[in-house]
C-alpha cells in the first residue's frame, strides 16, 4: 500500500470519529463508505459477523453497537432519517476483521488502524509492513504445499520435490545454496531460509512457484526431470524481470524472523481485545 493511500484512509477515519462524553465511536455509514462497500445490506452482513464475534467473546454487543438514525438530504431542500449505527473503537476493529481484506486495501487498513493502541501513522505504517510480510509467508507455504501435491500425483516424491525446489532457489539467488544464503543473511542451519528473506524475495518464490503448478499441469509435465528444469526456468524467469528493475535477490538484506513478527502481531490483537472487553465491563 502507497503512503499516499495510509495517509488518506489515516485521515478519513480521524475525520469520521465522533466524540461523545468522553466516548469515541463512528457512524456506521460513514465506516461503510471509508471501508469501500458500495451497498449498506452487504455491510450489514459484515455487521452481523462482527457482532457474533463479541458474543463468542463474552462481550455485551449493545455496548460497542448502537442503533441509531441519520438524516439525509433528499434534494430540494428535503431531508429523510435513514438507519446508522454508533460504532465503538472494538467494533470497528471486530468488522474490519470480518471485512473482505483481499481484494479490499481499505479493510486491511482498518485492521491494522484499529489494532494499534497509539494512533502515530509511522505505527501503522510499520505494523502493515508486518502483517504484508507474514501473509506473503503464508501465501508461500500454500504454494509450496500446491506445487507438492501436484508433483506428487506426477511421479515426483517428498525428496524429488525437495531436489526440485532447492535447484529453483540456486538459479533464483544467482548461484547461492540454501547453506549458501543462509550463511549470507544469518540465518541459523536449523530455521527455515524463507522465515527471515524480505516480503519481495518471498513474493518472488511464491510467483516462481505458482508459475511452476501452471505449467506441470498445462503441459502435462511428468517426473523430476521434465519439472526441474520447468521450475529452474520459471525462478531463472523471475530473477530476470528482478535484475531488469535493479534488484538481485540475493542482496536483500535479511527481516527479522517471520514467526516472531506473527507472534508479536497476534499478541498485539489479543491485548486489543482484552482492553476493549475491559472498556466494555467499566460502563
Amino acid at each position: 500500500m502507497e503512503k499516499e493511500q495510509i495517509h488518506e484512509l489515516f485521515t478519513k477515519l480521524e475525520a469520521a470519529k465522533y466524540t461523545k462524553e468522553g466516548l469515541e465511536y463512528w457512524s456506521a455509514r460513514d465506516f461503510q463508505e471509508i471501508l469501500g462497500y458500495t451497498k449498506w445490506d452487504n455491510f450489514l452482513k459484515v455487521i452481523q459477523k462482527a457482532k457474533d464475534s463479541a458474543q463468542t467473546s463474552g462481550v455485551a454487543v449493545s455496548d460497542h453497537f448502537a442503533d441509531i438514525g441519520k438524516m439525509i438530504d433528499i434534494g430540494k431542500g428535503g431531508k429523510r432519517e435513514i438507519e446508522d449505527i454508533a460504532l465503538t473503537r472494538y467494533a470497528c476493529y471486530l468488522i474490519a476483521q470480518n471485512g473482505d481484506a483481499t481484494t479490499k486495501h481499505q479493510v486491511a487498513f482498518a485492521q491494522t488502524y484499529f489494532a494499534v493502541q497509539t494512533r502515530k501513522q509511522e505505527i501503522i505504517e510499520q505494523r502493515l509492513l508486518d502483517v504484508s510480510r507474514v501473509s506473503a509467508r503464508e501465501k508461500l507455504t500454500r504454494s509450496e504445499k500446491k506445487l507438492s501435491g501436484i508433483l506428487y500425483e506426477r511421479g515426483v516424491d517428498d525428496k524429488g520435490f525437495a531436489i526440485i525446489r532447492s535447484k529453483g532457489d540456486q538459479v533464483l539467488f544467482g548461484g547461492y545454496t540454501t547453506a549458501m544464503m543462509k550463511q549470507r543473511l544469518g540465518v541459523a542451519e536449523t530455521r527455515p531460509l524463507a522465515d527471515h528473506l524480505s516480503t519481495l524475495a518471498i513474493n518472488a518464490k511464491e510467483f516462481a512457484n505458482n508459475l511452476t503448478s501452471h505449467n506441470v499441469e498445462v503441459k502435462d509435465l511428468k517426473g523430476i526431470n521434465p519439472i526441474g528444469k520447468e521450475h529452474v526456468d520459471n525462478n531463472a524467469a523471475v530473477r530476470n524481470m528482478l535484475l531488469q528493475r535493479g534488484v538481485k535477490p540475493e542482496n536483500l538484506p535479511p527481516s527479522e524472523d517471520v514467526q516472531k513478527v506473527k507472534r508479536k502481531l497476534d499478541s498485539e490483537d489479543k491485548k486489543v481485545l482484552k482492553d476493549a472487553q475491559r472498556q466494555g465491563k467499566k460502563k
